[in-house]
């Protein structure tokens, strides 16, 4: 039954309406959930891992606080970002952030670490993208839709 609710998911998050709701929708409700919990419960980790990324604007160098799908790696050393946007033609606000000022910091199962974030690039990012494809295979569809190519980060504990 879990493998069809999860088919499910994937199928609806892949749909160009969940691409125009989800990216207003589900951040603020993250956040809040995020924030009255004390940093122990995502909404949207309930499906896919995820933390909450606190980033230094690009443009405004104000913290920036954005509720992002993960997949950790190393046991929780560093995890891939994924700029999806849900599929929408431009690049995610907290990827020219993390361009921008590389250190960061995440909030991870309740704990804040300290990182550095790395646009990966080549074989790298094939590696990973094909990693990714295999975790959540929406990331596909995302990528069909646009043109840019969908930035990956490595955020890593400094």
């Amino acid at each position: 039954m879990a493998a069809i609710g999860a088919r499910l998911v994937q199928k609806v998050s892949s749909t160009r309406g969940f691409a125009r709701i989800a990216p207003h929708v589900i951040p603020a409700l993250d956040r809040a959930v995020h924030r009255l919990t004390r940093g122990q419960v995502l909404l949207s980790a309930q499906l896919l891992p995820g933390v909450v990324l606190t980033s230094t604007g690009a443009r405004s160098g104000l913290p920036r606080r954005t509720p992002l799908a993960c997949l950790p790696e190393e046991g929780g050393r560093s995890w891939l970002l994924v700029g999806s946007n849900f599929g929408r033609t431009e690049h995610p606000a907290w990827t020219a952030n993390l361009l921008a000022h590389p250190d960061a910091s995440v909030s991870w199962k309740g704990e804040d670490i300290p990182v550095t974030a790395r646009l990966l690039a080549g074989r790298e990012r094939a590696v990973a993208w094909k990693t990714l494809l295999a975790f959540w295979p929406p990331y596909a569809t995302y990528q069909a839709r646009v043109e840019r190519e969908i930035r990956i980060f490595r955020i890593a504990r400094r």
